[in-house]
């Protein structure tokens, strides 16, 4: 059994933070990287919206935020949490397919993952016409036609955050009324840049040399298939936190997203949580930056009050 001051669970934005900071805190930690190394910003093709970062690809701006990390002291292990034991108070156990941690805090970055269509073409052209993120990809849709797929509150905020970019949005959902809430709808229908394909699914996507160039729509009502022309994919039909390891361990709200409080403490003292694991609002880089920051300082404020109730009660007991 190995003994660390902080694991950090998770290797997103918010996790590679928190790294940084326990590091700089001399706190020595270790992060598991998980499945994905880097989370979902790492398969991003370009990113613009980042402070201080000029733009490129999710994948370099996670190599910089890594090498940041271990350059004071961080140490990350390509490895994957199979299962946690919060259940006896610190230090909790933190077992991988390698090693078993025995960790005096704990900070949960495992992230969310968004919904998949599963249907064919859509990891072939993921970053390439296929999206997941008006707000990261939209200012690559410039001067284009697309599609987005959905019809709950995150497909019409961002299609109507779309409309700054493209000339014209079709909105594909599988009904023939929305889920968003009325504001929403109200704007949506009333916007010159956006259709709506009621009662429709796609089944497919198809490109030529790289890039998205239509889908394959089929009518539920009555069964019609047609080719529809369009450059980009943006689909919205929700997220899914990757919280498995932590059912029945640490309170989640309704959706699955880890509840913390302003110090982003989980219901376990001593385990914290950052980014999208406990986020289904804002889903940025630059938040989970913020998040992953006040996690870490949290934990390292939390750590140092625990050394010294611990100090104090070893020198009650030497003196009784």
């Amino acid at each position: 059994m190995q003994r660390e001051k902080v694991v950090i669970i998770g290797s997103g934005p918010a996790g590679l933070t928190a790294a940084l900071y326990t590091a700089r805190a001399n706190l020595n930690p270790v992060v598991i990287a998980g499945p994905q190394f880097g989370g979902q910003v790492a398969p991003t093709h370009e990113i613009e919206n980042y402070p201080g970062f000029p733009g490129g690809s999710g994948t370099e701006l996670i190599e910089i935020m890594k090498g940041q990390a271990e350059r004071f002291g961080a140490r990350i292990e390509m490895d994957v949490v199979l299962s946690v034991d919060f259940s006896a108070g610190s230090p909790f156990t933190v077992r991988t397919g390698n090693v078993e941690y025995l960790a005096d805090a704990v900070i949960v970055t495992a992230g969310a993952s968004p919904r998949l269509l599963g249907v064919p073409g859509e990891a072939e052209y993921t970053g390439r016409g296929v999206s997941y993120c008006g707000t990261c990809d939209g200012f690559f849709f410039r001067g284009k036609r697309i599609v987005v797929v959905g019809g709950g509150d995150s497909a019409i905020k961002e299609a109507l955050f779309l409309t700054k970019f493209a000339t014209h949005i079709d909105v594909i959902h599988r009904r023939d009324t929305l889920r968003a809430e009325a504001e929403l709808q109200k704007r949506a229908f009333a916007h010159e840049k956006i259709d709506f394909i009621w009662n429709t699914v796609v089944e497919r996507i198809d490109g030529a040399n790289g890039k998205v160039t239509s889908v394959q729509l089929r009518n539920l009502q009555t069964g019609e298939v047609r080719q529809y022309p369009t450059e980009g994919v943006f689909i919205f039909i929700g997220h899914e936190p990757n919280n498995a390891l932590f059912k029945g361990v640490l309170a989640m709200d309704e959706h699955g997203y880890l509840i913390t409080d302003r110090h982003m403490m989980t219901s376990v003292e001593g385990v914290f949580a950052a980014g999208e694991i406990q986020d289904p609002i804002w889903k940025q880089v630059a938040t989970s930056v913020g998040q992953g920051t006040a996690a870490a300082m949290a934990a390292e404020e939390w750590l140092a009050k625990r050394e010294a109730a611990m100090a104090a009660a070893q020198e009650r007991q030497k003196q009784a």
